[in-house]
């Protein structure tokens, strides 16, 4: 295990970041069971104590939620910090496609000009700062032509508001668009060791163009963690609740992987989750690993993966009990 945190730069944008990020999604409390505000303030200076600057976030996590308390944390330190977060998930207009409702309001999928400069400004007032640093279409809109959002992005970066440009849950004819205004600096996009789907076709074009891929989900919303067992129990609006992923007999098979990879988190000290985040940093094309944290502990262990090395036998054991103990997963 290394003393240093592994960092890497957002694209050929010149911004660089912790290679593990804080997501705060469950902070938002949206499909997750509430929040803690004091518990997650808690979590988010942790990281930037544990030399984690990569802080993920989005304006759907609670309908602002996230970012506020993104803001309050990040209040007198912000120049830690690398903050990531979204537009394009809007609330405050019918424009574009709906999507889905929250707390009652309908939340449409739009990245028209005159959305993407109303949220900003809100981004930025609940954030508490005067710009941000990697500035990401949430999802993607079918009604706005790419080049016009990109335009807008474009004119953001150039009045210093943001300072790098990404795209998220793209598929292979959006990131081709992106990438042909020569303006995209990352994607966001979910990556696991049980979603690896973008290894067939986006990676290969962010590694030829220079774009960076964060990746979400890398712990497969917690299952890969190796703290979910098959007697946890999830209640609320907790996502995991219904979600066929989280059959016990998943769970049983997770359980499994942990106690094959074990002997290599043994080796360097770590816990199943942060060897499973290095594997996630391992993989060619993937540049940054963003992992939810809701309280301290969780983002103290998060954290240290970003100084742990794998080395070509430890990736190999890896792959392995991949393929012998998660490839037959429920989906």
């Amino acid at each position: 295990m290394s003393s240093e945190q592994l960092t890497r730069e957002i694209g050929r944008s010149g911004v660089k970041a912790s290679a593990v990020g804080l997501g705060t999604w469950a902070i938002g409390g949206w499909m997750w069971g509430g929040t803690d505000e004091a518990e997650s303030i808690a979590a988010i200076q942790a990281s930037l104590d544990a030399g984690v600057t990569l802080i993920d976030t989005a304006p759907a996590y609670g309908l602002g939620r996230s970012e506020e308390i993104v803001g309050k944390a990040l209040a007198g330190r912000r120049d830690k910090a690398v903050i990531a977060t979204k537009c394009g998930l809007v609330w405050h207009t019918t424009k574009g496609k709906h999507f889905f409702d929250q707390d009652g309001k309908p939340v449409h999928r739009y990245l028209g000009r005159d959305a993407i400069m109303h949220e900003v400004e809100q981004s930025l007032k609940r954030l508490g700062t005067d710009y941000i640093d990697l500035y990401i279409t949430h999802w993607q809109d079918p009604t706005t032509p790419i080049e016009e959002t990109v335009r807008a992005l474009e004119d953001l970066k150039n009045a210093g508001k943001i300072r790098a440009i990404g795209a998220s849950n793209v598929d292979r004819s959006e990131l081709e668009a992106y990438i042909a205004t020569g303006r995209l600096d990352a994607i966001q996009e979910r990556f696991s060791m049980m979603d690896r789907e973008i290894e067939a076709e986006l990676l290969p074009l962010t590694t030829k163009n220079g774009v960076a891929t964060l990746s979400y989900s890398s712990l497969a919303l917690g299952l890969l963690s190796g703290t979910v067992g098959p007697d946890r129990m999830f209640s609320g609006d907790d996502q995991r609740r219904d979600n066929p992923r989280f059959s016990v007999g998943n769970r049983e098979k997770a359980t499994a992987f942990a106690g094959a990879i074990r002997p290599i988190a043994e080796k360097h000290g770590a816990s199943i989750a942060q060897t499973v985040i290095a594997w996630t940093l391992a993989q060619p094309g993937v540049t940054f690993a963003l992992c939810g944290a809701r309280n301290p502990a969780q983002a103290l262990d998060n954290a240290r993966a970003g100084t742990i090395r794998l080395d070509g036998p430890d990736l190999a054991a890896i792959d392995e009990a991949i393929a012998a103990k998660l490839a037959h997963m429920d989906r």
